[in-house]
């Protein structure tokens, strides 16, 4: 019977409505009189199939011809016209056939399906793709770096000009929608998806998130011009946590938590206009998040006054009763699902949900209101968008396509996020002339640099995509002279799916024997590529091969540079200390080699951080922000600067070729109530003889709470240039809210007591004089 009473609380949470006098209700995105009109005119007018057909949202595959025509992908007119005539289907989503396409053929494509849906349903389809980190399902588009390598930058500028750019590439292959930025907190370093998080931390995760949507939707979310697309963020929530490390598996994270840190990403991005959110596939405590209410409706579409669309994740209704087992068929998953706020269904490959769902607003299961708002959402979106004026828009009219005036934002994202994390002696930057040994796995691939989501779900090594850029190997042949570069591997990737793990052809004995006739080794190891559950992982240990290669070089005596090219921290306590330098560079991009040519050799200046904790043992996995009693054994070794847990690296760590010093820390107000804004300054100084950037961090650590509070949480960051010698005075300006924390009861507090500053090696203390409890459930 459980099966049976929690499928009646969607209907009668249905039934019920909600109090919503409690609530802010200043909207997330400001009314627009005319576009309502508009948004009312269109769905009056449509018929009960015509909207359940704006539901539904299959994969283009469903519609695309058996076969190639001249050698490229078509649609199947036939199947064209039952999705649109007979289904009404409102939206088609990925890249044909699996694989990247030219600008031309996805014109052609989309157009075709835009002339099917006018002709048929008079609406406009809405097409969405997986852009994660830029034109990434494009040949020809400008691949950014993964978003773990734009938060490891700090630089909010280069994240929203990267958004832009992807938004101008997008439409210049008719597409509108991107299912972008990934806001889920990498928490969890097994998860095979932290390489497409921000990081570990909320506030990070927020400001980068604000920033891509802007730069998708410009800056009138009401009327997204013509080079812009529409945000979709993504996984509504909690999906970065999974308690086994494993994709799609269970979370188990408390309500205090949900509110206070997972939910602050998006909330943040809300407020700055997103027009759309895709939701997490998994489970929280034992409830599906397609089928929960209270995080749908009231927490998203509720609380913040909120009105765009929400979209499932892939097949995620069918979930809801195959994987999860709170619905006894497709019908009943389907009524959960969209009584809980769901509006679209990604189904991807079924349309019998239109059939499905229209049955259950005829049988009184789905309300009619219930799907005239979910309807008018995804209506307003396409207004929004210009869908209905221009459905297609046309490559011709986007010049800058693949341009070098984007490429260079790509290059200069790529150095500004690959992150110095030893350097002993100064090994770096390598001298020119120095004979250089590049090895490992990752030294001449661009599938490891790219990582998943890059022209294929998996990632390729398929040269038809990216010759025309450098691996590791090769930029440093143009940086140092191909005389002075020797290739030897010692081991190959398995390049066939599902394998990413697999090593392949070793010949470690090879490699040593080319160390002897180097000066340096460039050791280039870590991860191939990956995406999803076929990312999942049992051991984050560094492979056992690629271990044995380092010690056989380590025996040499020659000195050793580790590059960690990988998605996520894979252990490497073993080897580390056998390196003399290490540099990670995440997942780069297609000018990530550039990138790091120019870093080796001094040309660039390293300027990177870390956005989530570098862990040093497998079962010893925890983040900055954790809780004072987890304080077992402090972080030993060079790299101890008030890291209180034991692990490789912390978060925010990262060298430099020079070196900054941090003095006159300075707060406005030493007392402070709950409404004041504090006024937080610090004086940073380029102590070194090299130019360089610096990303300023500004944590506080609540000292004496109700709660047992976290040691340390980010509260605001900058990205400082500075010449050598020079100084730079900076202000931070917080919220004293900001500083609230959910209490015990989910209420947002702020008691009376001491906080401290932290920025750098500098610390201050200021004194709240009041609590306040807000009654409201986001402030």
């Amino acid at each position: 019977m459980k099966k049976l009473s929690f499928a009646a609380l969607s209907l009668l949470a249905l039934a019920c409505g909600r109090n919503t006098s409690d609530r802010a209700m200043s909207p997330a995105i400001p009314a627009d009189n005319d576009l309502e009109k508009r948004v009312s005119e269109i769905v009056s007018k449509m018929s009960l199939d015509d909207k359940v057909g704006q539901m539904c949202e299959i994969n283009i595959d469903v519609i695309l011809a058996d076969s190639l025509t001249d050698g490229k992908v078509t649609l199947n007119p036939e199947k064209v016209q039952n999705a649109f005539e007979k289904y009404r289907v409102g939206s088609v989503l990925n890249t044909p056939l699996g694989e990247a396409q030219d600008p031309e053929i996805w014109y052609n494509i989309i157009s075709g399906i835009q002339d099917a849906s006018m002709k048929y349903i008079g609406v406009p389809d809405i097409y969405g793709v997986d852009q994660n980190h830029g034109t990434t399902y494009t040949k020809g588009g400008t691949l950014f770096p993964q978003e773990i390598n734009m938060a490891a930058s700090f630089n909010r500028d280069l994240v929203r000009e990267g958004a832009e750019i992807c938004a101008y590439e997008s439409r210049a292959c008719a597409i509108p929608w991107v299912y972008n930025p990934v806001m889920d907190l990498g928490r969890n370093p097994v998860w095979s998806r932290i390489w497409e998080s921000f990081g570990e931390d909320p506030y990070i995760n927020g400001a980068m998130a604000i920033e891509m949507v802007k730069g998708y939707q410009g800056d009138d979310p009401n009327h997204v011009g013509s080079k812009n697309v529409a945000a979709c963020l993504k996984h509504y929530m909690a999906y970065g946590n999974p308690v086994t490390g494993k994709d799609r598996t269970p979370s188990s994270i408390n309500p205090v938590d949900l509110r206070e840190k997972y939910f602050h990403p998006f909330k943040e991005a809300i407020r700055a206009g997103a027009l759309s959110v895709m939701v997490n596939s998994g489970i929280n405590n034992g409830v599906p998040f397609h089928a929960n209410y209270e995080m749908l409706t009231t927490w998203l579409k509720e609380d913040l006054n909120w009105d765009g669309m929400i979209v499932t994740d892939w097949a995620d209704i069918h979930n809801i009763w195959k994987r999860d087992k709170v619905a006894a068929d497709y019908k009943e998953a389907i009524m959960m699902a969209i009584n809980a706020g769901i509006d679209m269904s990604m189904t991807p490959y079924d349309m019998e949900f239109c059939t499905l769902l229209k049955e259950l607003v005829e049988e009184g299961k789905v309300s009619k209101e219930r799907i005239d708002d979910a309807v008018s959402r995804i209506v307003r979106l396409k207004l929004r968008l210009g869908l209905f004026e221009i459905p297609a828009t046309n490559p011709k009219d986007y010049p800058l396509f693949g341009s070098e005036q984007h490429a260079m934002k790509a290059l200069e994202l790529a150095v500004q996020s690959e992150v110095l994390l030893k350097n002993e002696n100064n090994v770096l930057p390598i001298a020119k002339g120095k004979r250089i040994l590049v090895t490992g796995p990752n030294a001449n691939t661009m599938r490891s640099l790219n990582g998943g989501w890059s022209y294929t779900w998996q990632g390729t090594d398929d040269p038809k995509f990216h010759s025309q850029y450098n691996t590791i190997y090769e930029a440093l042949c143009n940086e140092y002279g191909t005389s002075n570069v020797v290739l030897e591997q010692g081991m190959d990737y398995v390049q066939d799916f599902g394998k990413w793990e697999a090593e392949t052809n070793v010949r470690i004995e090879k490699a040593v024997a080319a160390a002897r006739g180097v000066d340096m080794i460039v050791a280039c190891i870590g991860e191939n590529s990956y995406c999803e559950t076929p990312g999942n992982t049992n051991d984050l240990t560094l492979s056992p091969r690629q271990t044995a290669l380092v010690k056989a070089l380590a025996a040499t005596g020659k000195p050793i540079v580790l590059v960690l090219n990988e998605g996520r921290p894979r252990i490497i306590r073993e080897i580390e200390p056998l390196a003399s330098a290490v540099v990670d560079v995440l997942l780069p991009g297609n000018y990530g080699g550039d990138a790091l040519a120019l870093l080796l050799s001094g040309k660039r200046n390293f300027s990177a951080k870390l956005p989530y904790t570098y862990p040093k043992w497998i079962n010893a996995l925890a983040t900055y922000d954790h809780k004072p009693c987890e304080t077992v054994e402090t972080m030993s070794g060079a790299y101890n600067y008030n890291a209180d847990i034991d692990v490789q690296w912390p978060f925010g760590y990262g060298m430099s070729y020079t070196t900054f010093k941090y003095s006159d820390i300075t707060i406005d107000k030493t007392d402070f109530s709950a409404d004041d804004i504090l006024t937080i300054g610090i004086t940073v100084t380029n102590s070194g003889n090299v130019d360089g950037m610096e990303p300023v961090i500004l944590y506080s650590s609540d000292l004496v709470a109700s709660i047992t509070p976290d040691v340390l949480r980010v509260r605001g960051f900058d990205k400082l240039d500075l010449k050598a010698g020079e100084s730079k005075k900076l202000d931070f300006q917080i919220p004293a809210s900001d500083l609230a924390f959910v209490n015990y009861d989910g209420k947002w507090t702020i008691e009376k007591g001491e906080f401290q500053f932290t920025i750098g090696s500098e610390k201050i203390k200021a004194n709240c004089t009041e609590t306040k409890v807000w009654s409201k459930p986001n402030i």
